[in-house]
C-alpha cells in the first residue's frame, strides 16, 4: 500500500499530473476554437494589470454594459469590477514600491 499524500498541497498537485498524463484526457481532448466564449474580450485583452486596473476604474456605466454584454462578468457589476482593480493597484503598488 502507498504512503498517504502528506498535504493539501501535494494532493493537488498529484490531481493536477493525473489530469495531464491521463489517456483518457488525451485521447478525447479538442482544442478551443477561436471564436470560443472563453476567449478574453476585447476590452480586456493585451492589458497588463496595471493599465487593465486604470482603465476598468475609469470606466462607466454604459461602457462596462457595451464591453460586458452578454458576459457573466455582469453579475460581479461595475463597482465589483472597480472595487477588485482598486486592489489590484494597491496589491501591485505595494509590491513594486512605486504609486498607482
Amino acid at each position: 500500500m502507498r504512503d498517504p499524500v502528506p498535504s493539501l498541497i501535494a494532493k493537488r498537485f498529484c490531481r493536477q499530473t493525473s489530469q495531464e498524463v491521463c489517456p483518457w484526457n488525451e485521447r478525447f481532448a479538442t482544442a478551443l476554437a477561436t471564436d470560443s466564449p472563453f476567449q478574453p474580450r476585447a476590452a480586456i485583452a493585451g492589458r497588463d494589470a496595471r493599465t487593465l486596473a486604470r482603465e476598468l476604474l475609469a470606466m462607466t456605466q454604459e461602457e462596462f454594459s457595451a464591453a460586458f454584454k452578454g458576459s457573466p462578468m455582469k453579475r460581479a457589476k461595475l463597482h465589483g469590477l472597480q472595487r477588485n482593480a482598486a486592489v489590484v493597484l494597491g496589491n501591485i503598488s505595494a509590491r513594486d514600491g512605486e504609486p498607482c
